[in-house]
Protein backbone atom coordinates (compact mmCIF):
# COMPACT_ATOMS: atom_id res chain seq x y z
CA UNK A 1 0.00 0.00 0.00
CA UNK A 2 1.58 3.30 -1.06
CA UNK A 3 1.11 5.72 1.80
CA UNK A 4 2.03 8.89 -0.12
CA UNK A 5 -1.01 8.64 -2.41
CA UNK A 6 -3.13 9.81 0.53
CA UNK A 7 -1.24 13.07 1.10
CA UNK A 8 -3.50 16.08 0.46
CA UNK A 9 -2.69 19.70 -0.32
CA UNK A 10 -4.30 23.14 -0.11
CA UNK A 11 -7.93 23.68 0.84
CA UNK A 12 -8.73 19.97 0.52
CA UNK A 13 -6.28 19.14 3.33
CA UNK A 14 -7.73 21.93 5.49
CA UNK A 15 -11.26 20.51 5.03
CA UNK A 16 -10.16 16.94 5.81
CA UNK A 17 -8.28 18.13 8.93
CA UNK A 18 -11.30 20.12 10.15
CA UNK A 19 -13.61 17.14 9.56
CA UNK A 20 -11.32 14.80 11.51
CA UNK A 21 -10.96 17.29 14.41
CA UNK A 22 -14.75 17.83 14.61
CA UNK A 23 -15.19 14.04 14.85
CA UNK A 24 -12.47 13.61 17.51
CA UNK A 25 -13.98 16.48 19.54
CA UNK A 26 -17.53 15.10 19.21
CA UNK A 27 -16.40 11.77 20.61
CA UNK A 28 -14.22 13.11 23.43
CA UNK A 29 -16.50 15.91 24.63
CA UNK A 30 -19.26 13.29 24.85
CA UNK A 31 -17.24 11.24 27.36
CA UNK A 32 -17.29 14.03 29.95
CA UNK A 33 -20.22 16.30 29.02
CA UNK A 34 -22.79 14.02 30.70
CA UNK A 35 -20.98 14.08 34.08
CA UNK A 36 -22.59 17.36 35.15
CA UNK A 37 -26.05 16.36 33.85
CA UNK A 38 -26.37 13.05 35.76
CA UNK A 39 -28.33 14.68 38.61
CA UNK A 40 -30.93 16.12 36.23
CA UNK A 41 -31.22 12.81 34.35
CA UNK A 42 -31.72 11.00 37.66
CA UNK A 43 -34.66 13.20 38.63
CA UNK A 44 -36.12 13.34 35.14
CA UNK A 45 -35.99 9.61 34.41
CA UNK A 46 -36.69 8.43 37.98
CA UNK A 47 -33.38 6.53 38.17
CA UNK A 48 -31.13 5.65 41.13
CA UNK A 49 -27.56 6.97 41.42
CA UNK A 50 -26.04 3.64 40.37
CA UNK A 51 -28.44 3.34 37.39
CA UNK A 52 -27.60 6.81 36.13
CA UNK A 53 -23.88 6.03 36.49
CA UNK A 54 -24.41 3.51 33.68
CA UNK A 55 -24.98 6.41 31.26
CA UNK A 56 -21.21 7.03 31.54
CA UNK A 57 -20.18 3.37 31.86
CA UNK A 58 -22.14 2.10 28.83
CA UNK A 59 -20.54 4.69 26.55
CA UNK A 60 -17.04 3.83 27.82
CA UNK A 61 -17.62 0.08 27.32
CA UNK A 62 -18.85 0.62 23.73
CA UNK A 63 -15.82 2.84 23.10
CA UNK A 64 -13.16 0.51 24.44
CA UNK A 65 -14.60 -2.58 22.69
CA UNK A 66 -14.55 -0.96 19.25
CA UNK A 67 -11.23 0.98 19.38
CA UNK A 68 -8.90 -2.04 18.88
CA UNK A 69 -11.07 -3.25 15.96
CA UNK A 70 -11.05 0.03 14.00
CA UNK A 71 -8.00 -0.72 11.87
CA UNK A 72 -9.44 -4.09 10.77
CA UNK A 73 -12.95 -2.69 10.14
CA UNK A 74 -11.49 0.13 8.01
CA UNK A 75 -9.78 -2.51 5.85
CA UNK A 76 -12.96 -4.55 5.47
CA UNK A 77 -15.31 -1.76 4.44
CA UNK A 78 -12.95 0.97 3.23
CA UNK A 79 -11.85 3.67 5.61
CA UNK A 80 -14.12 6.41 4.21
CA UNK A 81 -17.25 4.21 4.34
CA UNK A 82 -16.47 2.96 7.85
CA UNK A 83 -15.74 6.49 9.11
CA UNK A 84 -18.91 7.93 7.56
CA UNK A 85 -21.04 5.05 8.93
CA UNK A 86 -19.60 5.61 12.41
CA UNK A 87 -20.43 9.34 12.26
CA UNK A 88 -24.01 8.56 11.14
CA UNK A 89 -24.43 5.94 13.90
CA UNK A 90 -23.07 8.38 16.51
CA UNK A 91 -25.38 11.17 15.29
CA UNK A 92 -28.54 9.02 15.18
CA UNK A 93 -27.81 7.69 18.68
CA UNK A 94 -27.30 11.27 19.92
CA UNK A 95 -30.87 12.02 18.80
CA UNK A 96 -32.18 8.79 20.38
CA UNK A 97 -30.35 9.52 23.68
CA UNK A 98 -31.97 12.97 23.86
CA UNK A 99 -35.39 11.42 23.18
CA UNK A 100 -35.01 8.52 25.65
CA UNK A 101 -38.01 8.23 27.97
CA UNK A 102 -36.48 5.74 30.44
CA UNK A 103 -33.06 5.00 31.92
CA UNK A 104 -32.70 1.54 30.27
CA UNK A 105 -33.41 3.06 26.85
CA UNK A 106 -30.83 5.81 27.46
CA UNK A 107 -28.17 3.29 28.56
CA UNK A 108 -28.70 1.11 25.44
CA UNK A 109 -28.45 4.12 23.10
CA UNK A 110 -25.34 5.37 24.94
CA UNK A 111 -23.67 1.97 24.44
CA UNK A 112 -24.38 2.07 20.67
CA UNK A 113 -23.28 5.72 20.57
CA UNK A 114 -19.99 4.60 22.21
CA UNK A 115 -19.49 2.01 19.43
CA UNK A 116 -19.91 4.76 16.81
CA UNK A 117 -17.73 7.15 18.81
CA UNK A 118 -14.78 4.80 19.34
CA UNK A 119 -14.14 4.71 15.60
CA UNK A 120 -14.14 8.50 15.32
CA UNK A 121 -11.15 8.93 17.59
CA UNK A 122 -8.66 6.47 16.11
CA UNK A 123 -9.72 6.81 12.46
CA UNK A 124 -9.52 10.60 12.58
CA UNK A 125 -5.95 10.27 13.92
CA UNK A 126 -4.98 7.94 11.05
CA UNK A 127 -6.68 10.18 8.45
CA UNK A 128 -4.83 13.29 9.68
CA UNK A 129 -1.48 11.46 9.89
CA UNK A 130 -1.75 10.19 6.31
CA UNK A 131 -3.07 13.46 4.81
CA UNK A 132 0.16 15.31 5.64
CA UNK A 133 3.55 14.84 4.00
CA UNK A 134 6.19 13.15 6.15
CA UNK A 135 7.99 16.34 7.21
CA UNK A 136 4.73 17.84 8.54
CA UNK A 137 3.54 14.77 10.49
CA UNK A 138 4.55 16.27 13.88
CA UNK A 139 2.36 19.30 13.15
CA UNK A 140 -0.46 16.94 12.07
CA UNK A 141 -0.26 15.18 15.45
CA UNK A 142 -0.30 18.60 17.17
CA UNK A 143 -3.51 19.57 15.39
CA UNK A 144 -5.16 16.24 16.26
CA UNK A 145 -3.85 16.46 19.84
CA UNK A 146 -5.76 19.71 20.35
CA UNK A 147 -9.03 17.81 20.16
CA UNK A 148 -7.90 14.94 22.38
CA UNK A 149 -6.52 17.05 25.23
CA UNK A 150 -8.93 19.99 25.10
CA UNK A 151 -12.03 17.79 24.61
CA UNK A 152 -12.32 16.24 28.10
CA UNK A 153 -11.88 19.71 29.64
CA UNK A 154 -14.54 21.35 27.46
CA UNK A 155 -17.16 18.74 28.39
CA UNK A 156 -18.01 19.83 31.97
CA UNK A 157 -18.34 23.63 31.38
CA UNK A 158 -20.33 23.06 28.18
CA UNK A 159 -22.55 20.48 29.92
CA UNK A 160 -22.98 22.80 32.94
CA UNK A 161 -24.02 25.71 30.70
CA UNK A 162 -26.52 23.61 28.71
CA UNK A 163 -28.08 22.07 31.86
CA UNK A 164 -28.39 25.48 33.58
CA UNK A 165 -29.88 27.28 30.54
CA UNK A 166 -31.77 24.53 28.65
CA UNK A 167 -32.35 20.87 29.66
CA UNK A 168 -30.22 17.70 29.64
CA UNK A 169 -31.40 16.27 26.24
CA UNK A 170 -29.67 19.23 24.56
CA UNK A 171 -26.23 17.89 25.56
CA UNK A 172 -26.97 15.16 22.98
CA UNK A 173 -28.83 17.32 20.43
CA UNK A 174 -25.82 19.64 19.91
CA UNK A 175 -24.03 16.67 18.25
CA UNK A 176 -26.61 16.42 15.46
CA UNK A 177 -25.74 19.42 13.19
CA UNK A 178 -21.99 18.78 13.62
CA UNK A 179 -22.48 15.06 12.87
CA UNK A 180 -24.44 15.79 9.67
CA UNK A 181 -21.77 18.24 8.43
CA UNK A 182 -18.93 15.82 9.28
CA UNK A 183 -20.65 12.88 7.50
CA UNK A 184 -21.19 14.94 4.29
CA UNK A 185 -17.59 16.23 4.37
CA UNK A 186 -16.25 12.69 4.86
CA UNK A 187 -18.17 11.28 1.89
CA UNK A 188 -17.08 14.20 -0.29
CA UNK A 189 -13.40 14.61 0.63
CA UNK A 190 -11.89 11.67 2.58
CA UNK A 191 -10.19 8.98 0.50
CA UNK A 192 -9.58 5.34 1.44
CA UNK A 193 -6.19 3.67 1.05
CA UNK A 194 -6.09 0.68 -1.31
CA UNK A 195 -5.99 -2.36 0.96
CA UNK A 196 -4.50 -5.45 -0.62
CA UNK A 197 -6.94 -7.97 0.81
CA UNK A 198 -10.35 -8.18 2.42
CA UNK A 199 -11.63 -11.12 4.40
CA UNK A 200 -14.44 -13.36 3.26
CA UNK A 201 -17.19 -14.00 5.84
CA UNK A 202 -15.52 -17.34 6.68
CA UNK A 203 -12.25 -15.52 7.36
CA UNK A 204 -13.72 -13.00 9.78
CA UNK A 205 -12.39 -13.44 13.30
CA UNK A 206 -15.79 -13.79 15.03
CA UNK A 207 -14.14 -15.58 17.96
CA UNK A 208 -11.73 -12.68 18.43
CA UNK A 209 -14.58 -10.14 18.29
CA UNK A 210 -16.54 -12.08 20.93
CA UNK A 211 -13.56 -12.59 23.25
CA UNK A 212 -12.52 -8.93 22.94
CA UNK A 213 -16.04 -7.77 23.84
CA UNK A 214 -16.15 -10.15 26.85
CA UNK A 215 -12.66 -9.18 28.09
CA UNK A 216 -12.87 -5.41 27.66
CA UNK A 217 -16.55 -5.14 28.62
CA UNK A 218 -15.97 -7.06 31.89
CA UNK A 219 -12.82 -5.08 32.70
CA UNK A 220 -14.54 -1.74 32.07
CA UNK A 221 -17.48 -2.75 34.31
CA UNK A 222 -15.11 -3.77 37.14
CA UNK A 223 -13.23 -0.45 36.90
CA UNK A 224 -16.37 1.70 36.74
CA UNK A 225 -18.49 -0.08 39.34
CA UNK A 226 -15.96 -1.79 41.65
CA UNK A 227 -15.85 0.89 44.35
CA UNK A 228 -19.63 1.32 44.35
CA UNK A 229 -20.24 -2.44 44.69
CA UNK A 230 -17.54 -2.88 47.39
CA UNK A 231 -15.14 -4.72 45.08
CA UNK A 232 -14.67 -8.43 45.80
CA UNK A 233 -17.49 -8.53 48.36
CA UNK A 234 -19.78 -8.38 45.32
CA UNK A 235 -20.39 -11.69 43.53
CA UNK A 236 -20.89 -9.79 40.23
CA UNK A 237 -17.41 -8.25 40.49
CA UNK A 238 -15.85 -11.64 41.34
CA UNK A 239 -17.56 -13.38 38.38
CA UNK A 240 -16.59 -10.57 35.99
CA UNK A 241 -12.97 -10.59 37.21
CA UNK A 242 -12.72 -14.31 36.37
CA UNK A 243 -14.45 -13.61 33.02
CA UNK A 244 -12.05 -10.74 32.23
CA UNK A 245 -8.93 -12.81 33.04
CA UNK A 246 -10.10 -15.81 30.99
CA UNK A 247 -11.33 -13.51 28.20
CA UNK A 248 -7.90 -11.80 28.05
CA UNK A 249 -6.01 -15.11 27.99
CA UNK A 250 -8.10 -16.68 25.22
CA UNK A 251 -8.26 -13.42 23.25
CA UNK A 252 -4.42 -13.12 23.19
CA UNK A 253 -4.05 -16.81 22.28
CA UNK A 254 -6.66 -16.50 19.51
CA UNK A 255 -5.14 -13.33 17.98
CA UNK A 256 -1.63 -14.82 17.91
CA UNK A 257 -2.78 -18.07 16.25
CA UNK A 258 -5.63 -16.99 13.91
CA UNK A 259 -4.51 -16.32 10.33
CA UNK A 260 -6.50 -13.08 9.99
CA UNK A 261 -6.77 -11.60 13.50
CA UNK A 262 -9.10 -8.71 14.27
CA UNK A 263 -6.42 -7.03 16.43
CA UNK A 264 -2.87 -7.26 15.15
CA UNK A 265 -1.02 -7.99 18.42
CA UNK A 266 2.16 -8.66 16.45
CA UNK A 267 2.51 -4.90 15.96
CA UNK A 268 3.47 -4.83 19.66
CA UNK A 269 6.76 -6.50 18.75
CA UNK A 270 7.79 -2.93 17.93
CA UNK A 271 9.64 -1.63 21.02
CA UNK A 272 8.61 2.00 20.55
CA UNK A 273 4.94 1.07 20.23
CA UNK A 274 5.16 -1.04 23.41
CA UNK A 275 6.64 1.86 25.38
CA UNK A 276 4.19 4.29 23.76
CA UNK A 277 1.13 2.24 24.74
CA UNK A 278 2.39 2.10 28.35
CA UNK A 279 2.97 5.86 28.40
CA UNK A 280 -0.48 6.44 26.81
CA UNK A 281 -1.99 4.50 29.72
CA UNK A 282 -0.16 6.68 32.29
CA UNK A 283 -1.15 9.85 30.40
CA UNK A 284 -4.82 8.75 30.32
CA UNK A 285 -4.59 8.10 34.06
CA UNK A 286 -3.33 11.65 34.68
CA UNK A 287 -5.55 13.41 32.12
CA UNK A 288 -8.90 11.81 33.02
CA UNK A 289 -8.03 11.32 36.72
CA UNK A 290 -7.34 15.03 37.32
CA UNK A 291 -10.24 16.11 35.06
CA UNK A 292 -12.42 13.98 37.38
CA UNK A 293 -10.91 14.98 40.74
CA UNK A 294 -10.67 18.80 40.41
CA UNK A 295 -14.37 19.47 39.59
CA UNK A 296 -15.31 16.93 42.30
CA UNK A 297 -13.23 18.76 44.92
CA UNK A 298 -14.47 22.24 43.93
CA UNK A 299 -18.13 21.16 43.96
CA UNK A 300 -18.17 18.79 46.97
CA UNK A 301 -15.76 20.66 49.27
CA UNK A 302 -15.85 24.28 48.10
CA UNK A 303 -19.54 24.30 47.10
CA UNK A 304 -19.10 25.60 43.53
CA UNK A 305 -21.75 25.15 40.79
CA UNK A 306 -21.08 22.67 37.91
CA UNK A 307 -20.55 25.59 35.48
CA UNK A 308 -18.03 27.29 37.82
CA UNK A 309 -16.15 24.01 38.33
CA UNK A 310 -16.05 23.39 34.58
CA UNK A 311 -14.91 26.91 33.68
CA UNK A 312 -11.97 26.61 36.09
CA UNK A 313 -10.39 24.11 33.68
CA UNK A 314 -10.78 26.20 30.50
CA UNK A 315 -7.64 28.46 30.74
CA UNK A 316 -5.46 25.35 31.21
CA UNK A 317 -7.06 23.73 28.14
CA UNK A 318 -6.30 26.89 26.13
CA UNK A 319 -2.70 26.74 27.38
CA UNK A 320 -2.48 23.14 26.07
CA UNK A 321 -3.91 24.34 22.74
CA UNK A 322 -1.24 27.06 22.60
CA UNK A 323 1.52 24.51 23.42
CA UNK A 324 0.55 21.93 20.78
CA UNK A 325 1.88 23.72 17.64
CA UNK A 326 5.08 24.73 19.51
CA UNK A 327 5.77 21.11 20.42
CA UNK A 328 5.00 20.10 16.83
CA UNK A 329 7.64 22.61 15.65
CA UNK A 330 10.22 21.27 18.13
CA UNK A 331 9.64 17.71 16.89
CA UNK A 332 10.01 18.85 13.28
CA UNK A 333 13.36 20.40 14.20
CA UNK A 334 14.52 17.01 15.49
CA UNK A 335 14.23 17.43 19.28
CA UNK A 336 14.08 13.84 20.68
CA UNK A 337 10.57 12.85 21.80
CA UNK A 338 11.76 11.16 24.98
CA UNK A 339 13.29 14.42 26.28
CA UNK A 340 10.01 16.26 25.74
CA UNK A 341 8.05 13.42 27.41
CA UNK A 342 10.42 13.46 30.40
CA UNK A 343 10.04 17.26 30.81
CA UNK A 344 6.23 16.87 30.46
CA UNK A 345 6.20 14.15 33.15
CA UNK A 346 8.29 16.36 35.44
CA UNK A 347 5.91 19.28 34.81
CA UNK A 348 2.93 17.07 35.67
CA UNK A 349 4.66 15.99 38.89
CA UNK A 350 5.12 19.66 39.88
CA UNK A 351 1.46 20.38 39.04
CA UNK A 352 0.38 17.51 41.34
CA UNK A 353 2.75 18.61 44.11
CA UNK A 354 1.42 22.17 43.81
CA UNK A 355 -2.12 20.81 44.14
CA UNK A 356 -1.04 18.85 47.21
CA UNK A 357 0.28 22.08 48.79
CA UNK A 358 -2.70 24.42 48.12
CA UNK A 359 -5.73 22.24 48.91
CA UNK A 360 -7.62 23.35 52.05
CA UNK A 361 -11.31 23.27 53.07
CA UNK A 362 -11.62 26.81 51.59
CA UNK A 363 -8.99 27.31 48.84
CA UNK A 364 -9.76 30.41 46.76
CA UNK A 365 -10.31 30.36 42.99
CA UNK A 366 -7.13 32.41 42.33
CA UNK A 367 -4.93 29.71 43.89
CA UNK A 368 -5.79 27.30 41.07
CA UNK A 369 -4.89 29.46 38.08
CA UNK A 370 -1.10 28.98 37.74
CA UNK A 371 -1.24 25.42 39.03
CA UNK A 372 -3.68 24.48 36.23
CA UNK A 373 -1.61 26.45 33.70
CA UNK A 374 1.31 24.18 34.57
CA UNK A 375 -0.97 21.18 33.94
CA UNK A 376 -1.84 22.64 30.53
CA UNK A 377 1.85 22.99 29.62
CA UNK A 378 2.67 19.45 30.85
CA UNK A 379 -0.22 17.87 28.90
CA UNK A 380 0.89 19.71 25.75
CA UNK A 381 4.39 18.28 26.18
CA UNK A 382 3.13 14.74 26.72
CA UNK A 383 0.52 14.09 24.07
CA UNK A 384 2.28 14.63 20.74
CA UNK A 385 5.71 13.26 21.73
CA UNK A 386 4.10 10.09 23.17
CA UNK A 387 1.98 9.59 20.03
CA UNK A 388 4.87 10.23 17.63
CA UNK A 389 7.19 8.02 19.70
CA UNK A 390 4.60 5.19 19.52
CA UNK A 391 4.12 5.45 15.75
CA UNK A 392 7.66 6.54 14.82
CA UNK A 393 8.96 3.22 13.49
CA UNK A 394 5.70 1.75 12.14
CA UNK A 395 5.03 1.36 8.43
CA UNK A 396 1.90 1.42 6.29
CA UNK A 397 -1.03 -0.50 7.75
CA UNK A 398 0.73 -0.75 11.13
CA UNK A 399 0.14 2.99 11.71
CA UNK A 400 -3.60 2.25 12.06
CA UNK A 401 -2.88 -0.67 14.41
CA UNK A 402 -0.55 1.50 16.49
CA UNK A 403 -3.05 4.37 16.71
CA UNK A 404 -5.71 1.89 17.87
CA UNK A 405 -3.44 0.52 20.64
CA UNK A 406 -2.46 3.96 21.96
CA UNK A 407 -6.10 5.16 21.77
CA UNK A 408 -7.39 2.13 23.66
CA UNK A 409 -4.69 2.38 26.33
CA UNK A 410 -5.38 6.10 26.85
CA UNK A 411 -9.10 5.36 27.39
CA UNK A 412 -8.35 2.38 29.66
CA UNK A 413 -5.83 4.49 31.59
CA UNK A 414 -8.59 7.05 32.17
CA UNK A 415 -11.08 4.43 33.39
CA UNK A 416 -8.44 2.79 35.55
CA UNK A 417 -7.39 6.18 36.92
CA UNK A 418 -10.91 7.21 37.93
CA UNK A 419 -11.58 3.78 39.50
CA UNK A 420 -8.26 3.78 41.37
CA UNK A 421 -8.76 7.35 42.60
CA UNK A 422 -12.32 6.65 43.82
CA UNK A 423 -11.22 3.54 45.74
CA UNK A 424 -8.08 5.17 47.10
CA UNK A 425 -10.07 8.19 48.31
CA UNK A 426 -12.66 6.06 50.07
CA UNK A 427 -10.00 4.14 52.04
CA UNK A 428 -7.90 7.27 52.81
CA UNK A 429 -11.03 9.13 53.91
CA UNK A 430 -11.83 6.49 56.56
CA UNK A 431 -8.19 6.45 57.69
CA UNK A 432 -7.93 10.25 58.03
CA UNK A 433 -11.30 10.51 59.72
CA UNK A 434 -10.49 7.94 62.41
CA UNK A 435 -7.08 9.60 62.89
CA UNK A 436 -8.66 13.06 63.36
CA UNK A 437 -11.39 11.72 65.68
CA UNK A 438 -8.75 10.00 67.86
CA UNK A 439 -7.08 13.41 68.36
CA UNK A 440 -10.36 15.08 69.41
CA UNK A 441 -10.22 14.51 73.16
CA UNK A 442 -13.42 15.90 74.70
CA UNK A 443 -11.56 16.56 78.00
CA UNK A 444 -9.03 18.71 76.15
CA UNK A 445 -9.61 22.42 76.98
CA UNK A 446 -9.06 23.43 73.31
CA UNK A 447 -11.81 21.03 72.15
CA UNK A 448 -14.13 22.21 74.93
CA UNK A 449 -13.52 25.86 73.97
CA UNK A 450 -14.34 25.08 70.34
CA UNK A 451 -17.62 23.31 71.28
CA UNK A 452 -18.56 26.16 73.67
CA UNK A 453 -17.87 28.79 71.01
CA UNK A 454 -20.04 26.93 68.48
CA UNK A 455 -22.79 26.41 71.10
CA UNK A 456 -22.86 30.12 71.98
CA UNK A 457 -22.99 30.98 68.30
CA UNK A 458 -26.11 28.81 67.86
CA UNK A 459 -27.67 30.16 71.08
CA UNK A 460 -27.15 33.72 69.82
CA UNK A 461 -29.48 32.77 66.94
CA UNK A 462 -32.19 31.89 69.49
CA UNK A 463 -31.65 28.10 69.64
CA UNK A 464 -32.21 26.50 73.11
CA UNK A 465 -29.00 25.53 75.01
CA UNK A 466 -29.46 21.70 74.80
CA UNK A 467 -30.19 21.75 71.04
CA UNK A 468 -27.40 24.30 70.47
CA UNK A 469 -24.95 21.87 72.13
CA UNK A 470 -26.07 19.02 69.81
CA UNK A 471 -25.70 21.35 66.81
CA UNK A 472 -22.21 22.31 68.04
CA UNK A 473 -21.15 18.62 68.06
CA UNK A 474 -22.71 18.14 64.58
CA UNK A 475 -20.79 21.17 63.29
CA UNK A 476 -17.57 19.77 64.75
CA UNK A 477 -18.27 16.38 63.12
CA UNK A 478 -18.92 18.11 59.77
CA UNK A 479 -15.60 19.99 60.08
CA UNK A 480 -13.77 16.69 60.78
CA UNK A 481 -15.44 15.01 57.77
CA UNK A 482 -14.54 17.93 55.49
CA UNK A 483 -10.93 17.99 56.72
CA UNK A 484 -10.62 14.20 56.20
CA UNK A 485 -11.89 14.52 52.62
CA UNK A 486 -9.44 17.39 51.89
CA UNK A 487 -6.55 15.25 53.22
CA UNK A 488 -7.72 12.44 50.87
CA UNK A 489 -7.70 14.81 47.87
CA UNK A 490 -4.18 15.88 48.89
CA UNK A 491 -3.07 12.24 48.94
CA UNK A 492 -4.48 11.69 45.44
CA UNK A 493 -2.43 14.60 44.09
CA UNK A 494 0.75 13.49 45.87
CA UNK A 495 0.59 9.84 44.74
CA UNK A 496 -0.39 10.71 41.15
CA UNK A 497 2.61 13.05 41.02
CA UNK A 498 4.93 10.35 42.34
CA UNK A 499 3.63 7.93 39.65
CA UNK A 500 4.60 10.41 36.90
CA UNK A 501 7.97 11.12 38.53
CA UNK A 502 8.73 7.37 38.68
CA UNK A 503 8.15 7.04 34.90
CA UNK A 504 10.85 9.58 33.93
CA UNK A 505 13.85 7.17 34.11
CA UNK A 506 11.92 4.62 31.98
CA UNK A 507 11.22 7.26 29.32
CA UNK A 508 14.88 8.28 29.12
CA UNK A 509 15.91 4.65 28.54
CA UNK A 510 13.88 4.43 25.30
CA UNK A 511 15.89 4.22 22.10
CA UNK A 512 14.52 7.31 20.39
CA UNK A 513 15.37 8.89 17.08
CA UNK A 514 17.80 11.28 18.77
CA UNK A 515 18.52 14.26 16.61
CA UNK A 516 16.71 12.76 13.64
CA UNK A 517 14.22 14.97 11.83
CA UNK A 518 10.54 14.31 12.38
CA UNK A 519 9.84 11.23 14.32
CA UNK A 520 7.24 9.79 11.95
CA UNK A 521 9.56 9.76 8.95
CA UNK A 522 9.92 5.99 8.73
CA UNK A 523 6.19 5.47 9.01
CA UNK A 524 5.51 6.62 5.47
CA UNK A 525 7.67 4.10 3.65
Amino acid sequence: MQQNSLVEYGSRRVIITLTAIICALLEIVDTTIVNVALNDMKGNLGATTSEVGWVVTAYAIGNVIIIPMTSWLAQQFGRRNYFATSIVLFTICSFLCGNASGIVELIIFRFIQGIGGGALLVTSQTIITESYPVEKRGMAQAIYGLGVIVGPTLGPPLGGYIVEHFSWPYIFYINIPLGVIAALMTLQFVRSPKYSEKSSMADIDWGGIGLLAVFVGSLQYILEKGQEDDWFNSSTIVILTVTAVLGAFFFIWRELTFRNPIVNLRALKNGNLRVGTGLSFIMGFGLYGTTFIIPLYTQATLGWTPAQAGLLMVPAALMTAFMMPLIGQLLQKGVPQQYLVAIGMLGFFFFCFWGYKILTPDTSKDNFFWMLMLRGIAMGMLFIPITTLSLSTLKGKQIGDGAAFTGMMRQLGGSFGIAAITTFMATRNMLHRSDLVSKLDITNPATQNRVNALQHGFMAKGIPANIAQQDAYKALDYAVTKQASVLSYMDVFLYTGVLFLACIPLVLLVKGNKGKKISLAEAAH
